[in-house]
């Protein structure tokens, strides 16, 4: 099978070691064994390492402000919902310069699968504590340690009312593209919290550190039950750390089912300028 979203390039910034190249892979290779070409997928991304997925994809796709990749998102999968809509942001584009948007997407529960590159630091401005960053953790930017709590984002998601919440690792390929499937295949908006190492910034939640401490769920957890998804979301260090999908709920209906007058892609109906016309003369 050919893999037509990938772009034979060695322009890439980032660091060797780095979660996002696993995660790449990951993209490319579940959107091509599902598939898709690279004109049926849009890539939508804020500022950030993460959000330099889509110069290294082959495929439509655009950076928008940080913090902002949802609400674009958004505004193109209103335009054109023939397009599979892939969002990635990191922790702190997602759930610091973002989270107010992160919080309406859960509400609107649209057709986007949100993949979150979750290393607990601000890689690109190099090293800051982001809302992931564990409190008292030392950063390159913070010596003395992070003095404020950081965030759960599962535990956030789901008690929002998230209709599809899962956690994977970067570095473990096959359970990432399981997840990323699982997502593109949810009726609604899928968040994926993805745990990748950062061997710059982060010296702790090195790529070893992930690999004596992940479990996989798929066989004991039951997904639809919410206070067991509690549960897990609160896991997270030496007990262990669930990957898998965490809390699912099929009984909401994704946003455009929601809109009967939205029939089919806004593109595809026809635009009556004379309207507009109509419209602009009523002010002179």
């Amino acid at each position: 099978m050919t893999n037509e979203f990938n772009i034979k390039t060695e322009d890439n910034s980032w660091c060797p070691g780095c979660g996002n190249f696993m995660i790449l892979k990951g993209m490319e290779e579940v959107l091509s064994e599902n598939g898709y070409q690279p004109k049926d997928v849009l890539f939508v991304s804020g500022i950030g390492q993460a959000a330099k997925m889509p110069h290294y994809i082959n495929g439509n796709g655009y950076n928008t402000l940080h913090g902002r990749a949802l609400p674009s998102a958004m505004g193109a999968h209103l335009a054109n919902s023939d397009l599979l809509t892939i969002v990635n942001t990191g922790d702190g584009d997602n759930y610091s310069e973002g989270g107010n948007h992160f919080l309406h997407a859960i509400r609107r529960n649209m057709n986007i699968v949100h993949l979150i590159h979750d290393n607990q630091v601000y890689g690109l401005t190099k090293g800051q504590g982001s809302p992931t960053t564990p409190k008292g953790r030392a950063t390159s930017v913070y010596a003395g340690g992070v003095r404020i709590d950081e965030i759960n984002p599962i535990e956030s998601a789901i008690a929002i009312g998230a209709t599809f919440v899962a956690r994977t690792f970067s570095n473990d390929l096959e359970h990432f593209k399981q997840t990323m499937k699982a997502a593109i295949e949810h009726d609604g908006y899928a968040i994926v919290d993805i745990l990748q190492p950062c061997p710059s910034f982060n010296k702790v939640n090195t790529f070893s550190w992930y690999k004596e401490r992940v479990y996989k769920i798929e066989e004991t957890h039951n997904p639809y039950d919410k206070m067991a998804a509690y549960k897990l979301a609160q896991q997270f260090g030496d007990e262990g750390v669930p990957i898998g999908i965490i809390y699912k709920d099929d009984s909401k209906e994704s946003y455009l089912k929601r809109l009967p007058h939205i029939k089919k892609p806004l593109i595809r109906y026809e635009t009556d300028y004379s309207v507009l016309d109509e419209v602009f003369e009523s002010f002179i």
